[in-house]
């Protein structure tokens, strides 16, 4: 029994450092351009929140089934090419069955191959831990990441241009706040989501 408590014990520990404690975007201050560029649409954020957490899980599991095999001092250049594979994956994916939202994100979706949470992960966790537990943390941090883009992006789009997943929300005669379609208006919006989980989860900096 004790084991068992253990073994769930460290899922639930995984889980809550990646999508509270120590959020990827909120907490450890990661993948800031991203969530800037694509966060004044919904389905953007989502559709990158996505790409980031299947890319993260790939390659960390990938990472940690190679563990043993990738010499120490060419372990980065692995990682990128590892990265880099999934990432192209992304890419043909949404090229081929979302095209609009593809275009839309342009060369951010490339940009993931720099995206320091997935290295982050691979360096720090995956290439430390059984892939049973590299997938929880890919996931929690994906998930993580994705949370915060979805919200950032919710009240981007809505207060910026009315909308939420092109649908309007606002009331006739809303004005639109232009700043929160542009990027100051995505560290504002930011700015303010990380001071409120770090009030809540009591991470302050010393």
């Amino acid at each position: 029994m004790s084991y068992i408590r253990m073994k769930y014990t460290k899922w639930y520990q995984t889980l809550k450092s990646g999508l509270s404690t120590q959020n990827p975007i909120l907490i450890s201050v990661l993948g800031i351009c991203s969530a800037l560029a694509v966060t004044n649409q919904v389905q953007n954020a989502i559709a990158m929140g996505l790409g980031v957490t299947f890319v993260i899980m790939a390659s960390s599991a990938t990472v940690s089934l190679l563990r043993n095999f990738i010499p120490s001092k060419i372990r980065m250049v692995a990682y990128m090419v590892i990265i880099s594979t999934f990432v192209i994956l992304v890419q043909m994916f949404l090229k081929g069955f979302f095209p609009t939202i593809e275009k839309s994100l342009s060369a951010y979706v490339g940009l993931i191959i720099t995206n320091c949470i997935v290295m982050g992960r691979a360096e720090a966790y995956a290439v430390k831990n059984p892939v049973k537990y590299t997938l929880i943390d890919g996931f929690a941090n994906g998930m993580g990441y994705t949370l915060v883009l979805v919200v950032v992006a919710a009240i981007r789009e809505a207060l910026g241009f009315g909308t939420i997943m092109g649908m309007a929300v606002m009331p006739a005669g809303w004005i639109n706040w232009v700043v929160l379609s542009m990027a100051p208006g995505g560290f504002f919006v930011i700015g303010l989501l990380a001071w409120g989980m770090r009030s809540l989860t009591k991470n302050y900096e010393e």
